[in-house]
């Protein structure tokens, strides 16, 4: 049996992050993943760090992270680029929403900069003169890689701090034993540890049925797309649009959103499928695009499926194309993402006999929130101040 102070089962974005803050708190870390590297939400994501998009509380879990994407950064390539995020409104009503975020900003002391529509189009390549009324820009926010990401995160945590990391290994076992964790795998080998952090998305059902059956969680399942490659433009950063102005938790906060909202078609197409455009340029010039949201109860999470809906793809591209106006607009590659969410709260947090901390169901936020939440949690649950970025 392999003894450790701590177990973190599932090396997603969650599972990463409270890895590292342990090991920063100085405790002996091992990170079980039942795949080589993360297959699931933590790599079929945009890659925007964007705190700008949360309500107060999770804006500044965004901004810890923020600093810890950047400090690691500055010790190892973990693909963060710092070419901020833009919002950009396509009429009267999200610009207003934009200007009240910006004073909510100016009062967080969170950075942002309205621009107007003549210094969106001298900064941004192709984008659409018709479609652009104005933007906020927020210049500290950072894109990163998914798919690239997960996998630097942890050997920085390998060859900084000596994680003990085991991939394509899947526990099937989890018990108290002697006042320790135990969890046993599918290949038999058991791991001994005073604390266990599960952060394995919805794969904790097999593990603890009953407490899977009663929660509140629920899957999203996701579509994106991204063209071919764009040699002659070059676009920075995140860009969020006007569907994204109306969705996102920090516009909820502006005095004139729930007049926005309650103006709103509901049987619209985007809002049925949960549609709002998102666009990033990749490191090798393709554009990713997306995204939609389809829901179903988490004790029914086959009912989404795995096939690729065209004519979602085909809105989400027609709908780009009022934004950019791109050289090339052919699809090379669509995928589909899955993550779970709470239906009421941010995220689920659940503790067994203090020892056995279920922590997943981050939604959306994950990419941006983790790393500060996990900082959070860790200081919680050890007493702690860890300080360090």
């Amino acid at each position: 049996m392999k003894s450790y102070d701590i177990l973190v089962v599932g090396a997603g974005i969650l599972g990463i992050s409270h890895a590292l803050h342990c090991l920063r708190a100085g405790l002996e870390v091992a990170l079980i993943e039942r795949n080589d590297y993360p297959q699931d939400a933590t790599v079929r994501n945009f890659g925007q760090v964007v705190p700008s998009g949360f309500g107060s509380e999770w804006q500044q879990l965004g901004r810890e992270s923020l600093r810890s994407y950047k400090a690691i950064q500055q010790e190892m390539d973990i693909t963060v680029k710092a070419e901020g995020s833009l919002y950009i409104a396509s009429d009267n009503e999200e610009l207003q929403l934009l200007e009240e975020l910006a004073a909510i900003n100016q009062m967080n002391d969170y950075p942002s900069q309205l621009l107007s529509r003549q210094e969106c189009l001298a900064r941004y390549d192709g984008l659409q003169p018709s479609y652009t009324k104005g933007a906020l820009f927020f210049p500290d926010e950072i894109t990163v890689d998914p798919r690239q990401l997960a996998r630097r995160l942890i050997h920085y945590c390998i060859n900084k701090y000596s994680l003990h990391y085991y991939p394509n290994t899947t526990i099937c076992e989890i018990i108290r034993s002697n006042g320790r964790v135990v969890a046993t795998s599918n290949k038999q080998e058991q791991y001994s540890s005073q604390k266990l952090f599960l952060c394995s998305g919805t794969d904790y059902q097999q593990l603890f049925p009953e407490v899977f059956a009663q929660s509140d969680l629920r899957l999203v399942k996701l579509q994106m797309l991204e063209t071919a490659t764009q040699p002659r433009l070059k676009i920075r950063g995140s860009v969020l649009t006007g569907w994204t102005i109306r969705r996102y938790e920090s516009f909820q906060e502006c005095p004139s959103f729930a007049t926005v909202k309650a103006a709103e078609n509901p049987g619209a197409y985007h809002r049925q499928k949960g549609i709002h455009i998102l666009i990033k340029q990749s490191n090798s010039g393709s554009i990713i695009l997306g995204d939609s949201h389809e829901y179903t109860d988490i004790q029914r999470y086959t009912a989404l499926g795995f096939d690729t809906d065209n004519i979602i793809n085909k809105f989400i591209l027609s709908q780009a194309q009022r934004i950019f106006d791109l050289n090339d607009w052919r699809i090379d590659r669509t995928w589909l993402g899955y993550y779970c969410q709470c239906k009421e709260a941010d995220i689920f947090n659940h503790t067994i006999d203090e020892h056995i901390h279920i922590i997943t169901g981050i939604g959306g936020k994950g990419m941006t929130g983790a790393l500060g939440y996990a900082k959070a949690n860790i200081n919680k649950i050890f007493s702690l101040n860890i300080n360090a970025v």
